[in-house]
């Protein structure tokens, strides 16, 4: 009952907030959260039936056999609303190429960089999935107006890089990361590492998962001169902080159209094509 309460008042509350830009695509996320994706606020209304009895919605048939409501109509026309958004504000029509000889391999949410180096093969992997950071700063300011100062979505996923001699039989494994804040750690440093390295370890050629009985070292203690080494070795075979950029560009890219093609995939489900 208690959570029941708490939702509706929740509800009530994002009803009351005033309408967003149609550029605010902001990040997917919990209620909680400020930014949200969804541009329903924009539409110039209330949602009147949003906390009214779902059992009041007339529901229709069609050969598909499928239920279909009231609801799943005016949800349809939302999506409708909404992929065209998303696909006026899209940067990318196509993804964007990385720099250095990188060959790009998709599956689905997950894309692998592959190149060879006087025998080196470097392999970097990274997810789209939860890679868009939390945005928890306020909507409005003092004096902005909707729709100012809106942040732009960018996504900057944990990837991994593998180094593989021609004939070793273990990868040297590194886990990085891109950190909130970037801070400099030498005096005199002009600029600091748009990525850090969490962990480092020694995996069997060919393991797809990480081998938890191997060794791994972890970053968080480690001495600077061995770590900016390893920062050295890794700048040294292409992954450094020109990579670590066109990296985020590509995976923002990625991101953006797997969600375009979700919504597309959701409104064909709700129309029930």
């Amino acid at each position: 009952m208690l959570k029941c309460v708490s939702r509706a008042l929740n509800l009530a509350g994002r009803l009351a907030n005033k309408p967003l830009s149609a550029s605010a695509r902001a990040v997917r996320a919990p209620p909680a959260r400020p930014f949200t994706r969804s541009i329903w606020m924009m539409c110039g209304g209330d949602r009147p039936a949003l906390l009214g009895s779902r059992a009041a919605l007339p529901s229709v048939s069609c050969g598909c056999g499928g239920l279909h409501t009231e609801g799943d109509k005016a949800f349809g026309e939302f999506l409708k609303d909404e992929i065209k958004e998303e696909k006026k504000i899209q940067k990318n029509q196509a993804l964007p190429k990385m720099s250095g000889g990188w060959e790009l391999e998709l599956n689905g949410t997950e894309a692998k960089l592959t190149q060879s180096l006087s025998g080196d093969k470097v392999t970097v992997t990274f997810n789209i999935n939860n890679s868009i950071p939390p945005n928890l700063e306020e909507t409005e300011q003092q004096g902005q107006k909707p729709g100012e100062n809106e942040p732009e979505i960018v996504s900057t996923p944990n990837f991994v890089v593998e180094v593989t001699k021609k004939s070793g039989k273990h990868s040297l494994v590194f886990d990085c990361n891109f950190p909130e804040d970037e801070v400099g750690h030498g005096e005199g440093e002009e600029e600091s590492d748009i990525f850090a390295i969490r962990e480092v370890s020694f995996q069997p050629v060919g393991e797809e998962d990480w081998k938890e009985t191997s060794y791994t070292l972890n970053t968080d203690s480690l001495d600077w001169a061995l770590y900016d080494h390893l920062m050295d070795f890794l700048a040294d075979r292409g992954v450094d902080n020109t990579f670590a950029d066109e990296l985020s560009e590509l995976s923002t890219a990625l991101e953006h159209q797997e969600y375009i093609k979700f919504l597309e995939e959701l409104d064909s489900f709700v129309k029930c094509n």
